[in-house]
């Protein structure tokens, strides 16, 4: 299996991506008009999601690469996932917002996840490659 070293652009992106995605998230809710403990709802759910998406795609990778990985705990991650996806669906479709706060909310916390997955994957990747010498898809 080849391990590239991700780009310094890639890498930017990536982190940019998390960053956008996070802070829209939670300027969204400092601007909502909902109870403050519902804005700790949403809040935490960011938060379990974005360790979920990362626990995730370590535990699969970490599978990937040959290395012992416990069924209960890959179980968990999956469980974990669909959990937070799950919670905030239901608190988005029951939250008295317009359509398209819904939307926001969901664009956000998917663009999060997704970049902290991309996030984590560059970390490994890096740490993987650096002591070997860099390789990128563009030098073959």
């Amino acid at each position: 299996m080849n391990i590239y070293k991700p780009t310094k652009a890639f890498k930017f992106a990536a982190i940019f991506a998390l960053l956008v995605g996070v802070l829209g998230f939670l300027v969204g809710l400092m601007n909502a008009t909902m109870p403050l403990n519902e804005k700790g709802y949403y809040f935490s759910i960011l938060l379990f999601g974005l360790f979920s998406f990362v626990s995730l795609q370590k535990t699969v990778r970490d599978k990937v690469e040959g290395q012992s990985i416990s069924k209960p705990y890959l179980i968990m991650c999956w469980v974990a996932v669909i959990a937070a996806i799950g919670l905030l669906s239901v608190g988005l479709y029951n939250a008295e917002l317009l359509l398209s706060e819904k939307g926001f909310y969901v664009m956000a916390f998917l663009l999060s996840g997704f970049a902290a997955i991309t996030v984590q994957k560059n970390v490994r990747d890096s740490m993987l490659t650096d002591n070997a010498e860099p390789t990128y898809i563009a030098d073959e």
